[in-house]
């Protein structure tokens, strides 16, 4: 295992030598990039480690086969450790232009493919972690008035503790099912507010198309007036078209704002802010992965509706995937394929 420092001079790790064969395959290091090995202090080159430099002849914007390792001892499973929160204010302007210019250009099918092999090689305990999480969500949502509240303020905080977990797998961390409810002892109230945030901007470009329902309704049940129904019906549609597009817009700029706050410990508001200005340097490839990601969830109605559970871990993998190419680069020194 090593630990390798970024460019940006924070360290990056412990990863196992597959994890450094992606990262030089992909560009996002060379043989001149600094790291040091478990257990020892001293900072060495990755070309100065017999078991590494052999990975210097390989490179290119397609990574080779990887060849196989033995596999790292397992890790001694840990709690959770409360996230550390920023003690100055962050100005997320500031922020979100470091994460923009550090940020690699996203490859939609990479992250797709990330996903479906850590799904693979993690199935039992992912698979089981979403289920519980989709069906706590569920059993709340059924309760009458009170589900629907619930739902709202705490959506955010098991996506956040669910991202957690997801996130912890990806990095080779010590991952139990206790921390797939990290939300509520980590950052209970930031992701609850974010949660109410998110909601919001979702909901107020909804009020223009209701009103147009509203409205249409009423004039469709008066008889005196079908001309006026009939102009409401075609302004309805179309208020609902642009209400579509607006929702969909405002969705894929928040998709990463829980996952900000719970993995760098932001404010809602700043995580919010970051994740639109970052989201909207490259707001078509990020959807592309939430859509291929939800489609492939959907698909999994075809296996008599279990098969959604069995799916839906490939999407918040590869939207997390996506995240860590965005926001967690190795080192953004040697990041080869800048947003276009």
């Amino acid at each position: 295992m090593f630990t390798i420092m970024g460019g940006d001079g924070k360290e990056y790790g412990p990863v196992n030598e597959g994890k450094i064969h992606e990262w030089i395959a992909a560009g996002r290091a060379n043989m001149q990039t600094k790291a040091r090995r478990e257990g020892e202090s001293e900072w060495k080159t990755l070309g100065d480690f017999p078991e590494l430099s052999q990975f210097g002849t390989t490179g290119g914007s397609t990574p080779p086969t990887a060849p196989e390792f033995p596999p790292a001892a397992p890790a001694p499973v840990v709690p959770a450790a409360p996230i550390p929160r920023p003690t100055a204010p962050v100005d997320s302007t500031t922020l979100a232009r470091e994460l923009v210019a550090q940020a690699g250009k996203i490859d939609v099918f990479e992250c797709l493919s990330r996903s479906f092999k850590l799904w693979t090689s993690n199935f039992l305990p992912i698979v089981g972690v979403t289920l519980l999480i989709v069906f706590i969500q569920f059993v709340i949502s059924a309760i009458p008035v009170l589900g629907a509240f619930a739902g709202l303020f705490l959506n955010g905080v098991f996506y956040g503790g669910l991202y957690y977990y997801y996130l912890g797998k990806m990095r080779d961390q010590p991952r139990t099912i206790g921390d797939a409810f990290a939300g509520f002892s980590n950052a209970f109230v930031p992701l609850m507010l974010a949660s109410l945030l998110v909601a919001a901007f979702i909901v107020i470009p909804l009020m223009p198309f209701f009103f147009s329902v509203f409205f249409a309704a009423i004039a469709a049940g008066n008889a005196h007036s079908s001309n006026l129904a009939g102009m409401l019906g075609g302004g309805m549609l179309l208020i609902g078209l642009i209400t579509f597009v607006v929702v969909m817009y405002i969705t894929v700029c928040s998709l990463f704002t829980f996952a900000l706050i719970i993995d760098k410990g932001l404010g809602p508001w700043t995580a919010l802010t970051v994740s639109w200005r970052a989201v909207n340097r490259q707001w078509f490839r990020v959807f592309f992965v939430m859509f291929l990601g939800g489609l492939l969830s959907m698909l999994g109605v075809l296996g008599l509706v279990i098969g959604v559970f069995l799916t839906i871990p490939l999407a918040v993998g590869a939207i997390l995937y996506a995240y860590e190419e965005m926001f967690n680069p190795p080192s953004s020194a040697h990041v080869t394929t800048p947003i276009a």
